[in-house]
């Protein structure tokens, strides 16, 4: 993983602010996990999300300008994979402090 700059530019954090809101949508997180597992058509993406097609190419075309994902065209085809795989590093991470969180509120609750 590379290093954080020293330095967080405005156009850094303008940068950063935009990857960020292209996660802050759940249909865009269930994209990426369903791209986890490999290389997938719109029509794939569309069965595995129960999301309709208008709305997972919309999605797509987001993840893609973010550069989370890549198309590939085959044909009358488009084919969608990761760019990078670290976006789950940061995925897991914060839903193993969402996870944490919930427990703890919840044993608060009973307790």
């Amino acid at each position: 993983m590379s290093r954080a700059p020293k330095v967080f530019t405005p156009e850094l954090l303008t940068a950063l602010s935009d990857r960020f809101k292209a996660l802050a949508e759940p249909a865009r997180l269930q994209l990426l996990a369903a791209l986890r597992g490999g290389e997938r058509s719109v029509g794939d993406l569309v069965d595995l999300t129960g999301l309709g097609q208008a709305n997972v190419s919309r999605h797509l075309r987001q993840l893609t300008t973010s550069g989370f994902i890549r198309r590939r065209k085959e044909g009358t085809f488009a084919y969608y994979a990761l760019a990078d795989a670290e976006v789950f590093q940061l995925c897991d991470l914060m839903c193993g402090r969402v996870d944490a969180e919930q427990r703890l509120r919840r044993a608060a609750l009973r307790g």
